[in-house]
């Protein structure tokens, strides 16, 4: 028997399928290398946009296909599902499975199964996927209800893993060589593990004194749970790297108060200050929503001015589009998506000019970097700082640390030259 994964979404969503992984491999699958030759596809979903969910409904042909040719063939369903969705899916799929009862999976695909000794899907050890990068998972769910956002409604309330369970877990990875470390949570700044009393700064701490040569990296962080802790754990923490995704989502108070953001523009700016004092050199990326139900010219104007102000590294720009469920669904969506495509091509104009001159100041110095993928004799990779680089390279060091001086910048990324 053989199993097949499609991933969407974020991290959390990459990490849950390496969990999905062990439990099928545990009961005897095999990963199938093409779906053509598989007995089981599970299909791990993203809800966090309508476009989404569409993607998995124009998947239901292909997969109707495949069962006339192998009529033994299961589909699931799993990931960040709407109740709403959820019923309309049902008709689809053979079966749809929440992900939080993964450790249960086996009795109900077939009761002669292995059935895992746990109720914790997060204690299943994952069969990682990446390397040399890991996703550690620090919690799931989420209790901050913004207004546009369904994950408290497909993920749960937010769930503390024991730290214990992820220093052990880090430590394992570092072993067996892997150099990039991304502790994942929908908030991972909020974090307290309620044994141990250990909070997210202090867990960092514990974390950047394992040895071995490897960085930390984490998202999601909320501007609310920012603390002056961490900021100062961030700087004086080797290993964690100075990169910082910090979603405002808008730049205007009245809209922040409608998303249920709880925290003010001028709030933001102060935290960015705070940011920039302690570590000069942090690259900042943010995420802001354009055409907010509500949202008018001027309060649009509001953010462009904010990323004008700030100049982020990287902004991560999304069209609002209405989600079933999240309170702001009984909002009148009343901006036009011709206006949102334009406030979205004018935040992206924004930030092109903004990169750049971010990424300018790298031409000339030599940085450290880990080489993810390669190509026609170039090797892709990331810095310390989470610039995407480019460079000439034999594909042996992939997963290794080099050095490379930059000798060109682009909006998205830099260019540059492997130093022997």
């Amino acid at each position: 028997m053989k199993y097949y994964i499609i991933t969407y979404g974020c991290q959390m969503n990459c990490s849950d399928s390496e969990r999905i992984a062990t439990v099928l491999e545990s009961n005897g699958y095999k990963k199938a290398s093409n779906i053509d030759e598989t007995d089981l596809i599970v299909v791990n979903m993203c809800s966090v946009r309508q476009s989404a969910v569409d993607r998995v409904y124009g998947k239901i042909k292909d997969f109707t296909k495949l069962k006339v040719k192998n009529q033994k063939l299961k589909v699931i369903l799993t990931g960040c599902i709407l109740k709403k969705d959820r019923r309309k899916f049902v008709k689809y799929f053979d079966f749809v499975l929440n992900i939080r009862d993964l450790p249960k999976w086996p009795k109900i695909l077939n009761s002669k199964c292995k059935i895992l000794n746990t109720n914790d899907y997060l204690k299943i050890q994952p069969k990682y996927f990446s390397f040399p990068v890991a996703y550690v998972p620090i919690s799931t769910g989420c209790n901050n209800f913004c207004t546009y956002c369904v994950v408290p409604y497909t993920r749960g309330s937010l769930i503390h893993r024991p730290a214990k369970d992820i220093i052990k877990e880090v430590k394992e990875l570092v072993k067996k060589g892997y150099k990039e470390i991304w502790l994942l949570g929908q908030n991972v700044n909020s974090y307290k593990s309620q044994i141990s009393k250990i909070n997210f700064p202090k867990l960092l701490r514990i974390i950047n004194d394992i040895p071995g040569e490897f960085w930390i990296r984490f998202t999601s962080s909320h501007p609310k749970d920012l603390s002056d802790e961490l900021i100062k754990t961030m700087a004086e923490c080797k290993k964690v790297t100075p990169y910082l995704n910090l979603p405002v989502q808008s730049g205007d108070d009245k809209i922040l108060k409608k998303m249920n953001r709880d925290y003010t523009v001028q709030k933001y700016r102060n935290l960015i200050k705070k940011i920039r004092k302690k570590i000069p050199d942090v690259a900042l990326s943010t995420d802001v929503i354009v055409g907010f139900p509500g949202e008018t010219k001027e309060q649009f104007k509001n953010t462009a001015k904010l990323l004008r102000e700030i100049k982020f590294d990287m902004v991560y720009i999304a069209q609002y589009s209405s989600r079933p469920g999240t309170a702001a669904t009984k909002m009148d969506d009343n901006v036009p998506q011709k206006e949102k495509k334009r406030r979205e091509k004018v935040l992206t104009e924004i930030l092109k000019k903004t990169a750049l001159g971010k990424n300018k100041k790298y031409i000339g110095k030599i940085v450290k970097i880990l080489p993810l993928k390669w190509k026609k004799e170039f090797l892709f990779g990331k810095s310390f700082h989470c610039k995407s680089v480019k460079t000439k390279g034999s594909k042996k060091v992939l997963g290794k640390f080099i050095k490379v001086k930059i000798i060109n910048a682009l909006p998205w990324g830099l260019l540059g030259e492997q130093v022997v």
